[in-house]
């Protein structure tokens, strides 16, 4: 398993009070739905999260290194 940070995050209560909602409909908990939605978008943005991907930058059209 991937070594886990602690980290502060400072965040409007609204943000967060709908983050918790989308969290418990989709059965995550709202650290976990968090971490789920910044992968999904590092991965939209051809930034993927890993270990070799330092750096890395995936553009639109080019395919991923297996």
């Amino acid at each position: 398993m991937a070594e886990r940070k602690p980290f502060l995050l400072r965040i409007d209560r609204d943000v967060l009070e709908a983050l918790q909602r989308w969290a418990d409909d989709d059965l995550r908990s709202l650290n976990g739905q968090i971490e789920f939605l910044l992968r999904r978008a590092l991965q939209e943005q051809g930034r993927p999260a890993g270990k070799n991907t330092a750096g890395a930058r995936i553009t639109k059209g080019q395919k991923e290194p297996s």
